[in-house]
């Protein structure tokens, strides 16, 4: 088969779209026998008939209602990818309303919205800081930051990022412990995270296939994952956090990361999204900002 021109397609649409040769040259302001000449030309390269022409009407053949359809799909796709890069060539303006738990949004956000602020001052953000889920639709919120896991949602959600969780104490509550095998962990004082789904319940893994699971006895709780933190370090017990938390005080030696042989689940950092077709300019500009500073 010839090489098709697919420019081709726009004439044989008009066509059909407007219902005769006529009414598609005047859409395309172009005259009636250029229009006649394109879709025959397209015919031949086909080598198929698309259109029944009679005196008073033009219908579409079985191949020519296929390729139609095929075209009005095409021409919408050109039209969202015109709109997309238009949108991504687009200065970020307005308010761009961010929501992200309490401790990744102090540690991670709040510096690339500083960044982002100075970057496109014409853009102004909020950054809303919550360790409870915030119901984007209803708070008006343009994207959210969820740690950990998802669960199902009709939101549209992009995994950006990962983090590990570590077993910690203060360095000095660490010094009388002596530890070799996740179950030593299970009569020790423990600071429990309200936030997460199964704060006393823990699986421990080595070397892929040594499992255990072992049921913490809380002595201290909170919702709040800075305050757990801040519990551990004032010698607390031990605990489990996220290593953009823990990371700086095991390097400084005010936490000591326990059981280092043993990990356990790691969770995906996401950007989530209201559900929509395109994302305004703010929304894309930001969550590319967010990853390069990764």
């Amino acid at each position: 088969m010839e090489p098709v021109n697919l420019n081709r397609l726009a004439y044989f649409a008009a066509v059909l779209d407007t219902g005769s040769f006529t009414k598609a040259a005047e859409r395309l302001g172009i005259t009636k026998t250029v229009v006649s000449q394109q879709v025959a030309r397209l015919e031949t390269e086909l080598k198929t008939s698309l259109l029944l022409r009679t005196t008073r009407r033009v219908e579409p053949t079985e191949a020519g209602r296929l390729l139609y359809a095929r075209c009005i799909t095409i021409f919408r796709e050109a039209e969202d990818a015109v709109d997309e890069v238009t949108q991504a060539n687009a200065v970020p303006t307005g308010v761009l309303r961010i929501a992200a738990p309490n401790d990744y949004g102090a540690s991670n956000i709040a510096p690339v919205t500083a960044a982002f602020a100075r970057q496109y001052p014409a853009c102004k953000v909020e950054l809303l800081l919550s360790d409870t889920r915030v119901d984007l639709i209803a708070n008006q919120v343009d994207l959210s930051i969820r740690v950990g896991w998802l669960d199902d949602s009709s939101h549209q959600a992009r995994r950006i990022g990962a983090f590990r969780q570590f077993l910690v104490a203060a360095s000095g509550f660490a010094a009388s412990l002596r530890l070799n095998e996740p179950e030593d962990v299970a009569n020790l004082p423990f600071t429990a995270n309200l936030a997460l789904k199964e704060p006393l319940l823990w699986r421990f893994t080595r070397d892929d296939f040594d499992r255990r699971t072992v049921r913490m006895q809380q002595s201290i709780s909170s919702n709040s994952t800075p305050a757990v933190l801040a519990a551990t370090l004032a010698g607390g017990g031990v605990s489990v956090l996220p290593d953009f938390l823990a990371g700086e005080h095991i390097e400084a030696g005010r936490l000591v990361r326990l059981l280092p042989d043993w990990t356990l689940p790691s969770g995906g950092i996401h950007v989530v999204y209201p559900a929509a077709r395109f994302r305004p300019p703010k929304v894309s500009a930001f969550v590319a900002m967010l990853i390069d500073s990764r």
